[in-house]
């Protein structure tokens, strides 16, 4: 489950883009809440709502952006539109916004579900709602309302992460910087925070054990060589940028790339392909996640990148933008990693990035929690009693 608290600003922008989406079909108004005699009207109209929140916010002239917009969104349908509402409603109490008035509108255009919250920051008696530490106190509450163990969720990402086989250190930071942890290096040890604040730390001994311990599994990567190639001819390998949906007027912004064959190997095979490059550039490299073996994998020992994205040009983020609404759609619905929901007030990126020389992993939502018998009999048969081992300098 994800919030995210969208950019202040000075107008009320949130409701018109949140009813455009229920005109189009692709939002749904679950609940209007405080408005007072306005809720009981006919034929209320976009406006009506935003003279309501300006006509409160006027009362504090001292804050220059009163509104407050929020999102929730779960991964996939694993929430229904009601269980949303119910949870925005929970949150929002626990946010302090409980008394304030209040729209949640559902969306269903992305691959997850995602509720949008517009308020104002401005209270019945013209004081401030305290916004300290907010996008902390964000998932503090939302952690309690999902009965989420913070420590515990730790630990079991840690654990789950060092299940997995890898070759050098940055792949293991991959794993967790995949599950939104942020890793710096102290000493002997990694530094590990999540919703900014400090969750743990890992010996880097305890890495380097299983690093040094790895072996390619010549036969795995073989297997996997032959389901890329059976669906390089099946499945388009043309690689695209994904972008954070943004309000109208507003450019998207790169999160990461993709491809539909990435997206169908994800889904079908769990095999996961992280790509990496530097923003508004074509990717230089990639890593590939076998999830059905715990492997993490160089793209190089699998497959060259110039293989794999096929020889179609790289779509850049102009074409993206200056393209049909149908392809922009294609893009930010399929996408694992594309944290759909998290649209944008002003020029807010739901991750933000450097527009300098900087290189990027551009890091897709993994859940290492996935089972192990993805199907790939299907094309590769059943025979995985024999590992052909790498050999290794032992001198």
């Amino acid at each position: 489950m994800i919030v995210k608290i969208l950019a202040p600003s000075a107008t009320f922008k949130g409701v018109s883009y949140n009813t455009d989406k229920i005109e189009d079909d692709r939002g749904e108004l679950m609940k209007v809440e405080n408005f007072g005699a306005l809720q009981v009207l006919d034929q209320l109209r976009p406006q009506d709502y935003i003279n309501y929140l300006e006509a409160r916010s006027a009362t504090n002239p001292r804050i220059r952006y009163p509104q407050f917009h929020a999102v929730i969104s779960c991964r996939g349908k694993s929430h229904t539109k009601e269980q949303l509402t119910d949870l925005a409603t929970k949150w929002l109490k626990g946010m302090g916004y409980g008394k304030q008035p209040y729209l949640l509108v559902f969306h269903k255009d992305t691959a997850n579900n995602h509720i949008h919250i517009v308020s104002t920051r401005v209270d019945g008696n013209g004081r401030k709602i305290n916004d300290s530490y907010e996008k902390i106190r964000a998932y503090q509450v939302l952690n309690q309302l999902m009965e989420l163990d913070q420590n515990k969720q730790f630990l079991k990402d840690v654990e789950s992460a060092f299940g997995y086989h890898f070759s050098t250190r940055a792949q293991f930071m991959l794993l967790l910087e995949s599950q939104g942890y942020s890793l710096r290096l102290d000493g002997d040890s990694y530094r590990i925070s999540k919703y900014g604040l400090h969750q743990g730390t890992v010996d880097l001994s305890k890495v380097d054990a299983i690093r040094k311990g790895y072996q390619k599994d010549l036969d795995r990567l073989a297997q996997l060589r032959a389901i890329i190639d059976k669906y390089l001819k099946v499945y388009d390998p043309t690689i695209f940028p994904v972008s954070v949906p943004t309000v109208k007027g507003v450019p998207s912004k790169l999160t990461g790339y993709s491809s539909k064959l990435v997206e169908y190997l994800a889904a079908k095979f769990g095999i996961q392909v992280l790509f990496h490059g530097k923003p508004g550039m074509p990717p230089y490299g990639y890593t590939l996640i076998d999830h059905s073996r715990r492997q993490v994998y160089k793209g190089g020992e699998v497959m060259p990148l110039e293989k794999l994205k096929g020889p179609a040009e790289f779509i850049s983020m102009d074409m993206v933008q200056h393209s049909s609404p149908s392809f922009s759609a294609s893009i930010s619905d399929g996408y694992p990693g594309d944290f759909e929901g998290q649209e944008t007030d002003r020029s807010e990126t739901f991750a933000e990035q450097s527009a300098e020389q900087e290189t990027t992993s551009f890091l897709a939502d993994i859940n290492l929690d996935l089972a192990d018998d993805i199907d790939d009999e299907a094309i590769l048969g059943r025979n995985r009693q024999r590992k052909r081992k790498a050999r290794t300098n032992t001198r």
